[in-house]
Parts: structure tokens; sequence; C-alpha cells
């Protein structure tokens, strides 16, 4: 029998714009999946609910503010990576405050839905592009 794998949370959103674009952001070099494009968010930390960790996240890596009202649960991604299980809610966000910049990325771009899968993205953001293009 093998291993159990420790289960890590992260929390991701789906920003859209009037337009109905998505946002997605180009993973840095240095870090796993590095050139890839994924869904802004990150880590939940200990004792942290998700949502706040996605208001802190958005922070962080994309310089806005984001109320927890604003914030919807959409749909959730599992996946079995080699080292970890990836847990990820994503999030649907329409309102925040402040310019979207990229802080912690290589690059950002407001996509529409339907050209989602034109960006590489890693296998656990993947199958979250068909719930957006389906919704949106």
């Amino acid at each position: 029998m093998t291993e159990p794998l420790p289960t890590v949370l992260v929390v991701a959103v789906a920003m859209i714009d009037v337009d109905g674009r998505v946002l997605i952001a180009k993973r840095p070099e240095g870090k796993k999946l590095a050139g890839l494009w994924e869904f802004p968010g990150g880590k939940v930390e200990a004792g942290e609910r998700p949502e706040q960790a996605l208001i802190r996240e958005l922070k962080e890596e994309l310089g806005v503010d984001v109320s927890e009202n604003c914030l919807s649960p959409f749909v959730f991604a599992s996946h079995a990576y080699d080292s970890f299980h990836l847990l990820m809610p994503l999030y649907l966000c329409r309102r925040w405050d402040g310019v979207v910049t990229a802080r912690e990325h290589d690059g950002l771009a407001w996509v529409k839905p339907d050209k989602l899968s034109d960006y590489p993205m890693p296998p656990a953001d993947e199958p979250l592009v068909a719930w957006l293009r389906d919704l949106l």
C-alpha cells in the first residue's frame, strides 16, 4: 500500500472584468510549474479561512483589495501531484479596488473564456477552464 499524500488547500479566483474576460497569471521562473498560466491565489495558512487567504493573496500578488462579499464560491479542483494532493476552490470575483498589477508573476493576461485553453496551465487548473467557458 502506498503512503497517503498530504492534502494542500489552495484558493484561486477567476477575476472577471466588465468585458467578460478572465485574469490569468504566468508563474515566474524559479517556481514549480514556471511559465504556466494559472488563476491567481495561493495557499491557505493555518487558522485562515479560504476567503481570508484569497483576499490576502490578491493584495500581495496583484495589489488589489477585494471584500469578502465580492467572492462567490464557484467550483473546485482536486488533483494528485507526485508529492501532495491539491484541493483548490475557485471563486468568482467581478469587483475589486485598485489596479491589477503583476507583483509576483511574469505576466498577466485578460482572456475571453473560450480562449483560456490556448494558454498552458498546471494540471489542476485545466479542468476549471471548461466550467468558466460554460458559465461565461
